[in-house]
């Protein structure tokens, strides 16, 4: 589920009294004054910088800011805790309270920790166990509360009314996009030669803030915002210079599966972000399996759509210094296999295949040495059930393999049909270029 908002949230209203020009919801002060109150709170994430993946966008070099190493496993515990610090006395005895199933809810429950408040947080009723435990340990009580996080949501912000507790929004609050952009703040002091940072766009927290922090550089900075096809309402706003909110999102990057911005973000956004981009799901999975492959990093899907981005042919990158923001890493281990495995097909390095051997199993071994004599890996190799077209007195298989491109696997399975008592009956190579 989304860290973000529905379309009838309540938003603060962007205009001033009177016809006076709107003031900046976030200052660079702010972003400021955020990373002092985050300097024994949230950790330095490192910069890494790949040539790997400056070659496949076209960048004169590429760095990956690993906030997925950032406490709670997100950027989240930055905007959460510079909100929380600032609140009052009797704010901080009433509590506070959030709607999240994901990254936000975690960072929530760890700022209440580190500060002593009592926070509670409502998740819809598919969340799954290991966030509510991982939120839990934290020391938040966790509510189920709806089908879905709009419900969720509407429980929440209807409770802190009736109790007086302090609504945490995940993006539409000021000191929260400020703490979102001391990453900002930190890519300019570890990238000296960045000319470009590539963001994820959820409800636009992240982007405010790191656009905020980058804007007042002594260098000109591209920001370049990144948006799952089904989830893609951030640049009909920005050109449309009012929220336009989506009726549903479809998107495996659920970390960003906002419906819109708020007003606060897009006032922000307007100034801040140069470009906006979409990426498919297929794309984030592709990234996702990279990430994992040449970096040894584990990626949410709002995490790697930067990357994805990066290396499409929708973002020119020539010849530029991009930082690309790795937003979160909170994936359950099975989505993410599986995710990696999509990613893998998408690269044309994944195969599936069926086999109809003449004898079982003693035909197994040859099967086996016939991928690996091609530099080919097995992933798996069992017996299939059997179907009407099966011919009788053959035994069908099933096989994985993951190579080097459609060509090579291409190449692999022709070599394991080449041998005797064994037929490829189905092949599946797909993917790649």
């Amino acid at each position: 589920m989304t860290d973000g908002s529905g379309p009838g949230d309540p938003t603060p209203d962007a205009a001033a009294e009177d016809g006076a020009e709107p003031s900046p919801t976030v200052t660079l002060g702010d972003v400021e004054d955020a990373r002092d109150r985050l300097a024994d709170v949230a950790h330095r994430t490192p910069l890494d910088t790949s040539r790997t993946f400056a070659e496949m966008s076209g960048a004169a070099s590429l760095g990956l800011k690993l906030e997925q190493l950032q406490r709670t496993g997100s950027f989240k515990i930055r905007g959460a805790y510079n909100a929380m610090a600032q609140l009052s006395s009797a704010e901080r005895e009433a509590g506070v309270i959030t709607a999240s199933a994901g990254n936000h809810a975690q960072g929530v429950a760890l700022a209440g920790d580190l500060l002593g408040i009592d926070a509670t947080i409502v998740v819809p009723e598919v969340t799954p166990a290991a966030k509510i435990a991982a939120t839990q340990g934290y020391g938040a009580t966790v509510l189920v509360e709806g089908d879905i996080y709009e419900r969720s949501y509407e429980y929440a912000v209807e409770r802190a009314a009736e109790t007086g507790e302090t609504f945490v929004h995940p993006f539409d609050d000021a000191a929260v996009m400020a703490g979102q952009g001391t990453v900002g703040l930190e890519l300019l002091e570890q990238y000296p030669a960045m000319d470009a940072v590539v963001v994820s766009i959820g409800g636009g927290g992240l982007i405010s803030g790191i656009g905020t922090a980058v804007a007042t550089a002594d260098r000109d900075v591209r920001v370049v915002g990144v948006q799952p096809e089904g989830a893609a309402h951030a640049e009909p706003s920005l050109e449309a210079g009012e929220v336009r909110a989506l009726d549903d999102v479809d998107t495996v990057a659920e970390g960003i599966a906002d419906t819109r911005l708020s007003e606060a973000t897009l006032a922000v956004a307007s100034e801040a972000v140069d470009e906006v981009v979409t990426v498919s799901d297929r794309e984030i999975a592709a990234a996702v399996a990279l990430l994992a492959e040449r970096e040894k990093v584990v990626a949410e899907g709002a995490g790697a759509a930067p990357l994805a981005a990066a290396i499409s042919d929708r973002l020119d990158l020539s010849d530029s210094n991009p930082a690309v923001v790795v937003s979160g890493g909170n994936a359950n281990l099975t989505d993410h296999a599986e995710l990696a495995r999509t990613g893998l097909i998408e690269l044309g390095r994944y195969a599936e295949a069926r086999l109809a051997l003449a004898t079982w199993p003693s035909r197994v071994d040859d099967v086996i040495e016939a991928v690996t004599a091609e530099g080919a890996k097995l992933g798996a190799l069992e017996r299939a059930r059997r179907r009407r077209s099966d011919h009788p007195n053959r035994t069908p298989v099933t096989i994985e393999i993951e190579g080097r491109g459609a060509d090579h696997l291409d190449a692999v399975l022709t070599a394991v049909s080449a041998l005797d008592g064994v037929s490829v009956i189905e092949r599946s190579v797909v993917g790649g270029s």
